[in-house]
């Protein structure tokens, strides 16, 4: 790690999950050392009065690390157009410039955590916003980390491409790479009291000047959005309280025991699940780390993988890895705020582009991309059979003739289409496609109905 360039303080955290590995350490939080959060802060119920002064002590931060390869990208997920020919880069540069210009200021701050895979497309990207980059710096780097022979615990040796012994060390690295970047320093200099970090392909995850206010008045150190969970995410991780000491923890559904997938499931029992929209006190912070030797001790998460992802016959690895938003049972005084799921709208799938892509999204005159009205926030449920799945077919599939779905409650797709401009689905439509040859949806409306193609 040292001969490869890596900071000392992502080392520090790396070796310290290794030991915890070899000591036996699973990672695993079970049913029994938990209960669920409840009496969480509604975000209806914060104070409409706010001070918008705050914005000069906030930076804001996005994690635009990852390259979209489950959809067959091989650069940074934020440079896929959403909106015309915006990206979710436009869109995010617009929504910090507002904020500049509301307030005739070059505040908040903002910045990148970039990977070294994702840097040099985004950076010539940004350079169309000069205004954005107010101190010569626009982003700082994301880490790396040795995958491990999963029965020997030792780096993995993989000749036949180095690149692949290495992997990401999840978003959790944030702490020890704004430390190594010299960035959390800069930031406490500067009088930036305020961190809102989000992923780069969630464009519901705007600075909201009502948490921020909150998070100013409780002198809380860390504050998590949360939403409920839908029977979607019934394997999603989940927020609750640890009954030893009273703390709020994240617990990922790979931190689950097999015994307790039951309780994990029941939305009805943890309703709440992260966003990854997280607000910190950066003073706070720092003190956490002066008080644990520059680590932040996350709780560790194990991912069991083939060292090459596209051989199922290559070895055996373990990616030892963290999530950001576990950072919260580290700190004395945290809480959690429950938002709307319209703060929350990533894109994971070629289903979830396609409905951004679509009529059912709107972009505000402030640069946010938000359901229209008429959705009563309630996204249309997409489901594409594996023709879409990557990007290139995709395109092909759908190109700038993005059918409407303002009035679509589920469309699924089956079999190979092109669809044409001037499609309309309303309700629940379904398209088939049996013949295995490419068959075109012609123009008109399609409602509440299957079609066979």
């Amino acid at each position: 790690m040292k001969a490869s360039g890596i900071a000392p303080p992502t080392i520090r955290a790396f070796r310290r999950a290794v030991h915890r590995v070899i000591g036996g350490d699973k990672g695993l939080i079970s049913e029994a050392s938990i209960e669920p959060a409840e009496n969480l802060t509604q975000i209806e119920a914060l104070p409409s009065k706010t001070e918008a002064s705050l914005l000069n002590e906030l930076v804001v931060i996005k994690l635009n690390g990852g390259l979209g390869t489950s959809m067959g990208l091989d650069r940074a997920k934020s440079l896929l157009p959403v909106k015309g020919s915006d990206t979710f880069l436009d869109f995010i540069a617009r929504q910090i410039l507002a904020l500049r210009r509301e307030r005739n200021s070059k505040q908040p701050a903002f910045y990148l955590m970039n990977s070294f895979s994702t840097r040099r497309d985004t950076l010539e990207y940004l350079r169309k916003y000069p205004d954005l980059d107010d101190d010569g710096t626009l982003d700082f780097l994301q880490s790396k980390v040795p995958k491990l022979d999963a029965r020997s615990f030792e780096p993995i040796s993989w000749p036949e491409n180095p690149d692949l012994e290495w992997c990401p060390p999840g978003h959790g690295d944030l702490y020890p790479s704004i430390i190594a970047s010299g960035l959390l320093d800069r930031f406490l200099d500067r009088g930036i009291k305020y961190l809102f970090v989000s992923n780069s392909d969630n464009l519901g995850a705007t600075v909201d000047l009502r948490i921020l206010s909150h998070l100013a008045e409780t002198n809380a150190s860390f504050l998590m959005e949360v939403t409920e969970r839908t029977a979607a995410d019934r394997k999603g991780g989940h927020l609750a309280r640890r009954k030893s000491d009273g703390r709020l923890v994240l617990r990922e559904s790979a931190q689950c025991p097999k015994e307790d997938e039951g309780e994990f499931q029941d939305i009805t029992r943890h309703r709440y699940f992260n966003t990854n929209n997280l607000w910190l006190r950066l003073d706070h912070l720092r003190g956490e780390l002066e008080r644990n030797a520059g680590v932040i001790p996350l709780p560790l998460i194990r991912n069991v993988k083939t060292v090459d992802p596209r051989n199922a016959d290559s070895p055996k690895v373990l990616q030892l890895e963290s999530a950001m938003g576990a950072a919260i049972e580290s700190f004395q005084r945290t809480t959690a705020v429950v938002v709307p799921r319209t703060r929350f709208s990533p894109v994971k799938t070629t289903s979830d582009l396609l409905a951004l892509r679509s009529d059912a999204y709107v972009a505000t005159p402030d640069h946010r991309l938000v359901l229209a009205e008429s959705r009563k926030g309630q996204p249309p449920a997409i489901e594409l059979d594996n023709h879409y799945k990557m990007l290139p077919e995709f395109d092909e599939a759908f190109g700038n003739a993005v059918s409407s779905l303002i009035g679509c409650d589920s469309l699924k797709i089956t079999g190979k289409l092109r669809f044409s401009p001037g499609v309309i689905c309303k309700g629940a439509v379904e398209f088939v496609n049996a013949s295995g040859e490419v068959r075109v949806v012609a123009p008109g409306m399609y409602s509440n109905q299957r079609f066979q193609i």
